[in-house]
């Protein structure tokens, strides 16, 4: 993503970078997108808080030397106001071979910096079982 894009661009945008960063095994775009703070945080599945770029920086090295991570983020809820954004989205993630029935609850959330929407905290948890379905929205209005 483009740098002006990632000054200028919402939460949303972020996230993509993220993902995307993600699948492409991009440790320096995915560094790139996290707020320039020491208290950031990071929980992965299963594993001990990260606090700190070092600390995130270093697992995430780890994790993508085995290569990309092909994630797709659904079902995304979001609140926002004027400087905070959080994303509750599942974690759809495709292992390229047969695995149990898991899906991934994630929260993401975004703070507005000088620098533009910058990711603050990154929580993630595995559920077991298949995602629950998508709901339908129609555009019919109860009353």
């Amino acid at each position: 993503m483009p740098r002006t894009t990632l000054i200028h661009g919402s939460p949303d945008d972020i996230e993509a970078a993220y993902y995307d960063a993600l699948a492409r095994a991009d440790l320096d775009a995915l560094m790139a997108l996290w707020a320039e703070d020491e208290e950031i945080v990071c929980i992965h599945p299963g594993a001990q808080r990260l606090v700190g770029h070092a600390e995130i920086r270093a697992v995430w090295e780890d994790i993508l030397s085995s290569g990309g991570l092909h994630i797709r983020p659904r079902q995304l809820h979001a609140t926002q106001n004027m400087m905070t954004s959080v994303h509750s989205i599942i974690e759809e993630i495709d292992h390229g071979n047969e695995q149990p029935d898991v899906h991934v609850i994630a929260t993401n959330v975004y703070l507005k910096t000088a620098m533009g929407w910058r990711m603050v905290m990154h929580h993630a948890s595995v559920a077991p079982g298949a995602a629950p379905v998508e709901a339908v929205v129609s555009g019919a209005m109860l009353h």
